[in-house]
């Protein structure tokens, strides 16, 4: 079972955030697949992460782009892996489904949507119920803060 971390988005948008997570996953030469929980969202995080200064290269691609093989990150809605990702991130909701293959998992979430933070709660409950290795992740003044779960 991969680790699982929750991210709770307090200070930025998940615009500004997923950039940066997936800055890392870059630099340690690894690949990511974001699951995307909303079709109309794949295009506003596209761009997003075109436009991103911080890391300012990321690239990546999705079904309209095609060359999923090619990809380091993959944007998706659907429950699938085909740029053998080791890192998996839940974006706006969605949900993991099967992990298997994934040395990690980032479940972000906004923490001024009430709506998301009652799903992620609930998603909380349900990994831990099935033995998940879980961390819970606050975005403070300084970065983020690991926080007791």
């Amino acid at each position: 079972m991969p680790e699982r971390g929750f991210y709770h988005l307090t200070r930025t948008p998940m615009e500004t955030a997923l950039p940066k997570l997936l800055g890392r996953v870059l630099a340690a030469k690894a690949r990511a697949v974001v699951r995307i929980g909303a079709p109309e969202r794949v295009e506003p995080l596209s761009t997003a992460l075109w436009l991103s200064s911080e890391p300012d290269w990321l690239p990546h691609g999705h079904a309209g782009t095609g060359n999923a093989d090619r990809q380091p990150i993959w944007l998706t809605t659907a429950a699938e892996n085909p740029n053998a990702a080791t890192h998996l991130f839940l974006v706006d909701g969605a949900e993991a489904g099967e992990v298997e293959g994934f040395a990690r998992v980032f479940d972000l979430f906004d923490g001024g949507d009430e709506t998301a933070v009652a799903a992620a709660r609930r998603r909380w409950a349900t990994a831990k119920a099935a033995g998940d290795t879980l961390t819970y992740w606050q975005q403070t003044d300084r970065g983020w803060e690991k926080k007791a779960g």
